[in-house]
């Protein structure tokens, strides 16, 4: 279908800038300005999607492309005889009599007659189109077709109307003179479903009444840019669909338009409807297309992201779309059609929202869904805590240092220009350095590749420990990814010579889909980042290059808890006082240069308190959070703790 601003030939440029910028695990994708549905259904395989527009010819198409998941049976059809309703509905033999008979609306009003100028349609076309609409609706009163397979039929003679439609390319007029595509026999098009098992939503509201009511990970935005408005555009689909016999008038049959104006199409109130809409919207990230002969300019644009977004997250993308000769320099020039992008700025208001949930025993309910899960279980992980940790971090960060990544849960889901990732412990650094330069399908195949040769599973104890005497003479970090898959609580445990030492785990670890899900989402987003590794000693990470908008992140050892990475038994330093100490004092010098940070530990645990400290943090800012670590390998169920992230900013 010919459509006024179509972005079918930009659905890779648009892909190419959500791909760029988003983590590559969100859930829902939302189309509010469907048009023709054609953005919606490209990303319908990835996405669970969430469609809407104000034209009711729209809401159809989607009620049939993106909440159909398969292709309607038309069992009810069938079952009267009827195997397919399509060629009934093309082939049936039709005769019209009398133009003035209300079956036949379209013929009358739209096609030229004695009294009717109108040249839309032929007139065999016309009557066609009439006797399909009548029946589909007396189908659909006889109870003969479930809600989608209406909308199926009705979706398939709205996108097979403009293929013989007497236009150029809108309905705000018809041409005086009959072009060739009139003379074809109207076809219903077969629109192709594709099954994303996901529970797909349409509607057809205005889009600023309804994005108060959803949510979800990514909004795209495609409003009308010029004074067109689309209702009068494709007057004839709006009344073909809806085929509610409305008061037309005018020269062109124009139906009543006024309920569905767009304020997107009156230059003195776009820019405040625009400003709405984006303050509304609760999305993670935003995608916008417009042009450069729109009625906002990008600087506009720019100024109201960035006032309800994270402004250092704003982008534009600049597309050459269409070539023209210009009447001032009569020389060819482009329009270009700009893709904005900005993160909303919701991290804060989730922050304050998950403060007010309510206890559930000792849990607290987190949603952790829109961040990525590290693939290792590293002991004192903080994906459970991100919640809490991520929306008290800058709204800009310049270099993101963490002092302690242990499994990377905050790495990999930091917003910053660049970060440096630190562990002392070589092997996962070694771990994570494989996964960032190593392609994702090689690493895959390496995997799976083991699992079969030593037979790896929940229950083989043999041919666990002949991978890891293989590994532990070879040292490949991909092999070693591997051999945590099936060891014991899926640990890193080292001897003094760094050999990987870690028993079985018998009847309960293995490499699942979930574990190969969270695999992929993470090295897809490592090789995204801007990032370096390091395997030093913490104090010897400068604090010379750092600046005011950098951040260090510290998850240390605690040194009031019992985790085997601080027993100085595991080939690594152990921590005791004296590194507590030195933490402490590293810290205080980066406050004295003005350099942000953010330290996670525990002042209090099952009766011990680390008065140290306690003592230290009392010239900063202590937030506590909220977590129960009984499950964890250094607590138990006796006892409580008090974890805090201690800031200085």
């Amino acid at each position: 279908m010919r459509f006024i601003g179509s972005k079918a030939k930009l659905l890779k440029n648009i892909d190419m800038v959500i791909s760029e910028n988003t983590e590559g695990n969100e859930k829902t994708f939302c189309d509010i300005f469907a048009g023709t549905g054609s953005v919606a259904r490209y990303f319908k395989p990835r996405y669970e999607i969430i469609s809407n527009d104000t034209l009711y010819f729209s809401y159809v198409i989607q009620k049939a492309t993106i909440e159909n998941n398969s292709t309607p049976e038309f069992s009810k059809l069938k079952s009267i005889g009827i195997l397919d309703p399509f060629r009934f509905l093309e082939e049936t033999q039709i005769q019209i009599l009398d133009y003035n008979d209300s079956h036949y609306f379209i013929t009358k009003n739209y096609t030229p007659h004695g009294g009717c100028e109108r040249m839309y349609l032929s007139n065999k076309n016309a009557a066609r189109i009439d006797f399909v609409r009548n029946t589909i609706e007396a189908w659909k009163r006889e109870g003969l077709l479930y809600d989608l397979e209406y909308y199926y039929l009705l979706a398939g003679l709205i996108e097979g109307v403009p293929s013989v439609s007497n236009i150029t390319g809108t309905y705000g007029a018809y041409l005086k003179y009959w072009d060739k595509r009139s003379f074809k026999d109207l076809e219903l098009a077969r629109l192709d479903v594709i099954n994303n098992h996901r529970r797909n939503t349409s509607y057809n509201r205005d889009a600023n009444e309804l994005i108060g009511e959803l949510s979800g990970d990514i909004l795209y935005l495609d409003p009308p840019y010029n004074s067109r408005q689309y209702a009068q555009n494709y007057h004839l689909l709006e009344t073909i669909s809806k085929y509610d016999y409305p008061e037309i008038h005018g020269i062109t049959g124009m139906r009543p338009c006024n309920s569905v104006k767009s304020s997107f199409c009156i230059k003195g109130e776009v820019v405040e409807a625009f400003e709405d809409l984006i303050n509304k919207a609760d999305f993670n990230n935003i995608v916008m297309s417009y042009s450069t002969d729109g009625l906002m300019a990008a600087n506009d644009i720019e100024k109201i992201l960035k006032r309800h977004g994270i402004a250092e997250s704003y982008k534009m993308y600049s597309v050459p779309y269409r070539q023209y000769m210009s009447k001032k320099t009569m020389q060819k020039e482009y329009l270009y059609e700009y893709i904005f992008y900005i993160r909303k700025c919701i991290s804060r208001k989730s922050y304050f929202d998950f403060c007010k949930t309510p206890y559930i025993g000792s849990e607290v309910i987190a949603d952790t869904k829109k961040y990525i899960k590290s693939p290792v279980n590293y002991i004192g992980g903080k994906y459970k805590l991100l919640p809490q940790i991520l929306p008290n971090f800058p709204n800009y960060i310049g270099t993101f240092v963490d002092l302690f990544a242990g499994g990377c849960n905050v790495t990999i889901n930091v917003n910053a220009n660049k970060i440096i990732c630190n562990d002392i412990n070589i092997k996962i650094i070694e771990m994570f350095q494989a996964f960032r330069n190593t392609g994702l399908s090689e690493i895959l195949s390496q995997i799976k590749a083991r699992i079969v040769e030593y037979g790896l599973s929940k229950e083989n104890e043999d041919g666990f420990k002949r991978f890891r005497d293989f590994y532990n003479a070879t040292r490949s970090p991909i092999d070693l990814y591997t051999l945590t898959c099936y060891s014991f609580n899926y640990q890193f445990r080292f001897n003094n010579n760094l050999e990987y030492n870690n028993p079985f785990g018998r009847n309960r670890s293995r490499f699942s889909d979930n574990m190969e899900h969270n695999l992929i989402a993470f090295v897809s987003k490592l090789q995204r980042l801007n990032i370096e590794f390091s395997s030093r000693d913490f104090v010897q990470i400068p604090l010379e290059s750092l600046a005011s908008d950098d951040l260090i992140y510290c998850d240390p050892p605690y040194l009031i808890t019992t985790g085997t990475y601080n027993d100085g038994n595991r080939g690594f330093k152990d921590w005791k006082l004296e590194q507590e100490s030195t933490l402490y004092d590293y810290l205080d010098a980066a406050n004295a240069r003005g350099i942000k940070f953010a330290l996670s530990n525990v002042i209090e645990h099952k009766g011990k308190v680390n008065e140290l400290l306690s003592a230290w943090a009392s010239k900063y800012k202590v937030i506590d959070l909220s977590m129960n670590y009984s499950n964890s390998s250094y607590n138990t169920k006796r006892g409580e703790s008090r974890e805090v992230l201690i800031i200085n900013y």
